[in-house]
């Protein structure tokens, strides 16, 4: 899986297609965190989510995981590198530090992955976080009912159409991942869903 091709042209994409919604769902908790001390970002894309974090939170250490070198040159450019260290690689193949993060943050990277693989994807990172941490996250949604529903499933299986052809993402359709959260102690304190119901922001926090 690399995003590398689409790099040069993720920005427009996604604002062709969504506007400004993206962005407003990966920073909706960005000014409710308190004073995080070590972030681990994950699939952070061309910077713009790390351009904001480091501005309301400069204190903050960031370890950022993205596997594609041309996204990570964009997010270099977008957010400079005070205090983030870039580290390039597939986060399956990372090795985290334990107990370690008091801020997990994955937008838009969850559903790349089957269920198998998130499921192990969601224990790793939940092994690297600290038993108070928080756990920010923006992806889509399948919205209730009705013609935005429909309107979702379409638009939903063209991007994964695209993005299997394009980029190699595993997944073939959204999983809810928020039971795997829920088996590590995280319980979701937020929700924020976007007009037209299928892109939602959440903030979790674990108690253990």
């Amino acid at each position: 899986m690399s995003f590398n091709r689409v790099a040069p042209y993720y920005r427009w994409l996604e604002t062709l297609v969504y506007r400004g919604q993206l962005q407003q769902a990966r920073t909706a908790f960005v000014r409710e965190i308190e004073h995080p001390r070590r972030v681990l970002v994950v699939g952070e894309g061309d910077g713009r989510f790390l351009e904001e974090f480091v501005r309301v939170h400069p204190g903050a250490q960031v370890d950022c995981v993205e596997a594609s070198a041309h996204m990570i040159e964009l997010s270099r450019r977008a957010a400079g590198s005070a205090h983030i260290t870039f580290i390039q690689a597939d986060i399956r193949t990372v090795a985290l530090p334990p107990n370690s993060y008091d801020l997990i943050v994955t937008h838009f990277l969850l559903d790349c992955f089957s269920e198998k693989n998130l499921e192990r994807l969601i224990r790793q990172l939940a092994v690297a976080a600290t038993g108070d941490a928080r756990w920010l996250i923006a992806d889509f949604c399948q919205p209730p009912r009705g013609w935005q529903r429909l309107r979702a499933r379409v638009l939903i299986a063209t991007m994964y159409f695209f993005f299997r052809t394009v980029t190699g993402i595993e997944a073939r359709r959204l999983v809810d991942y928020r039971p795997f959260l829920v088996a590590e102690d995280f319980e979701c304190l937020k929700q924020v869903v976007a007009p037209g119901g299928m892109i939602r922001s959440e903030l979790w926090q674990r108690n253990r």
